[in-house]
């Protein structure tokens, strides 16, 4: 089994579109992948129960199907911090919890990969953070940089706070959230300088963001 932890630079960074990108990469080379979104908040109620949109897209991204729960053990309603909404809820966000259903679905996949919530530094719990998740997980680690202005400071001290934490930084991914950016190429070369990990790929904007298309920016020799 192999797999990585995708974090981002802050909320809608476009996380779920990159994870959903690296996946259909995957698969396109014959791999067996599965995905996972541990914690969400802003689920809508169904049914079923609660059901965040982004984690229905990596379930249906799978190449077999695997039960929700699996991929997203902690849903909450309120499009709120997880820790506030978790709460609210009266739940508490256990990382045992996470590594039981990940470890279920390494058990059916070549690759598993696992989306965060928020940024990096983002609270769980009164003590536990996101970036305990891949931890626990024992994974490296992949930071999604939302190219917009602002970036170039989110991205460094997210990367530096990786690297700090122990963790593998196995590389960045520029993801241009803002179709109106100004120096794009400079701030891409400032990135590349500055963050001691390697550049994986650099998706442009694109209006309807598709796995395949994204896939096609990230080659895999990489």
């Amino acid at each position: 089994m192999s797999g990585f932890f995708i974090t981002g630079t802050d909320t809608g960074c476009g996380k779920t579109e990159i994870t959903l990108g690296l996946m259909a990469a995957l698969q396109a080379g014959g791999q067996r992948v599965l995905g996972m979104k541990p914690v969400a908040s802003g689920c809508d109620q169904h049914p079923e129960g609660l059901r965040n949109a982004d984690a229905e897209r990596i379930q249906a991204q799978g190449t077999f199907t695997v039960t929700y729960a699996l991929v997203n053990p902690y849903a909450f309603a309120q499009p709120i911090a997880p820790h506030v909404a978790a709460e609210q809820a009266g739940v508490s966000i256990e990382l045992d919890c996470i590594r039981a259903a990940h470890t279920e679905l390494t058990q059916q996949a070549d690759w598993v990969l696992v989306e965060g919530v928020g940024g990096w530094r983002v609270p769980l719990g009164p003590e536990c953070f996101v970036g305990d998740i891949p931890r626990t997980l024992g994974l490296p680690v992949i930071l999604v940089v939302g190219l917009k202005l602002g970036c170039l400071n989110h991205a460094i001290l997210t990367a530096e706070s990786i690297q700090s934490s122990g963790l593998e930084l196995a590389g960045w991914i520029a993801n241009q959230v803002d179709p109106d950016m100004l120096a794009l190429e400079a701030n891409l070369e400032t990135l590349r300088r500055l963050i001691q990990a390697p550049c994986l790929g650099v998706v442009p904007w694109m209006a309807e963001p598709d796995p395949g298309a994204i896939a096609a920016c990230l080659p895999l020799d990489r």
